[in-house]
């Protein structure tokens, strides 16, 4: 499927730090047109290293858009990719399933959309392309570690507890990148069979991988706005986010050297 970017180069006003620069712009993937956010620091000179940042089953977000300035100010460039579409933002769980749903359950179609992310970060002037990531949260896991799974040109995916099934296991042999998975231990949405499974696929196919477990955390850990109450399976936990934002950082910093 062609891929043609239509990024708009419009800044958004109000950015708190001059130096920090966002932008929301389209771009398609075919005839759909989708919206992401860009975020880097313009003081920097250069190319730097990329990083698509993919949303929960709520859509492409602010929370997705704060990710992608943080990355920014760490020395990347990013973009909170949008895999449902313009203007298509689930208002409550319900959609959000929905919508998650036609995606997992059609892996080439998630694919698509992810590729167009990767195509349109690629395309920024700012972007050193031997050195591009992916990042996700939940759904946006699922996404990134199919993106790999489809050989995308990636040094590293992280998947901030996502679903690590995937319907084609076989596919791990074309992941070029290396693969780190932040998941909480209590999470019942992502079981242990699941999780056994996904290390029987990462080594079989002899994937540079690592999977961390987060005592006390639940699906969601790492999402401020999923409460505290972990009896409903998807909650905050401030000690596994900052945990595993730090095992980010810690693996950006061994992929992105040069």
């Amino acid at each position: 499927m062609k891929l043609r970017s239509m990024w708009a180069v419009i800044f958004l006003a109000g950015i708190a730090r001059a130096e920090i620069k966002g932008k929301t712009g389209d771009y398609k993937d075919g005839n759909t047109v989708l919206q992401g956010y860009l975020s880097y620091d313009d003081a920097i000179q250069g190319k730097r290293p990329g990083v698509i940042v993919v949303h929960d089953w709520m859509g492409e977000s602010p929370f997705t858009h704060d990710r992608a300035e943080q990355l920014a100010r760490m020395g990347y460039i990013a973009l909170s990719a949008d895999i449902y579409g313009k203007g298509v933002r689930p208002k409550d769980m319900k959609e959000a399933s929905q919508q998650a749903s036609l995606y997992k359950g059609n892996r080439s179609l998630l694919r698509a959309r992810a590729k167009a992310a990767l195509e349109t970060l690629l395309a920024q002037p700012q972007t050193d392309a031997s050195h591009v990531a992916a990042i996700g949260y939940c759904f946006g896991g699922t996404t990134a570690l199919e993106l790999a799974r489809s050989g995308a040109p990636l040094v590293g995916v992280v998947s901030f507890h996502g679903g690590l099934d995937t319907p084609t296991p076989e596919d791990a042999k074309n992941i070029k990148a290396k693969i780190l998975a932040l998941h909480g231990a209590d999470d019942p949405y992502v079981t242990p069979p699941q999780v056994t499974a996904f290390e029987k696929e990462m080594t079989d196919a002899k994937v540079d991988w690592q999977l961390v477990k987060y005592s006390g955390a639940v699906h969601a850990f790492a999402v401020p706005t999923a409460g505290s109450d972990n009896s409903k399976g998807a909650a905050y936990n401030e000690r596994a986010a900052r945990r595993s934002w730090q095992a980010m950082k810690d693996f950006f910093a061994e992929i992105f050297t040069r």
